[in-house]
């Protein structure tokens, strides 16, 4: 009997958990572009000072793109090929599970004289989109956009893990594969 009350919450649970820790991303990039010429990097200022996130958010966020452009084997550098540029959004999720299970009498072993209508779960999410703009430095042009939303972490101790793990999802789609 225990063990069918206990079981949606531990499915909740699960649910909640597994949905916090997924990013979703995606990518769009000029065709006529050959990636293969870039090599060095810089942060384009006046771009980045427009997010509208703490200036705490915005170093965790450039530490974690820097981190992972070198990784790639970028270097950065006064006289770059590529610039780079962030853009941010934020939203508030509100969810509400609705649980209807309404019942009396007998049965899944409630009392005879049970009688309830169910509860409602409420559950509130910050969650936001990065977008990663990488400029041509020399043409001033756009050249690929990674774009990446998450729910955010409220916990300062885990908010530059959770923005490493969605700066590397979004640069895992640098470069393009172009399809010949």
């Amino acid at each position: 009997m225990k063990v069918l009350k206990i079981t949606p919450v531990f499915l909740l649970l699960a649910i909640l958990l597994t949905s916090c820790s997924s990013v979703q991303v995606a990518s769009d990039y000029d065709r006529e572009v050959n990636f293969n010429q870039y090599k060095s990097f810089a942060f384009f200022k006046p771009g980045i000072d427009k997010a509208e996130i703490s200036d705490l958010d915005k170093k965790r966020i450039l530490r974690a793109i820097e981190s992972e452009m070198q990784r790639k084997g970028f270097t950065k550098s006064e006289n770059p090929d590529l610039l780079v540029s962030i853009f941010t959004k934020t939203n508030e999720n509100i969810n509400i599970y609705q649980n209807n299970m309404v019942g009396w009498g007998y049965g899944w072993g409630w009392h005879p004289w049970y009688w309830g209508s169910g509860f409602n779960t409420v559950n509130r999410t910050s969650e936001g989109t990065l977008y990663i703009d990488l400029i041509d430095a020399e043409e001033k042009e756009l050249v690929w956009q990674g774009m990446g939303t998450a729910a955010l972490a409220s916990d300062v101790d885990k908010k530059q893990e959770r923005i490493n793990e969605i700066v590397r999802k979004i640069l895992e789609k640098y470069p393009p594969e172009i399809n010949k």
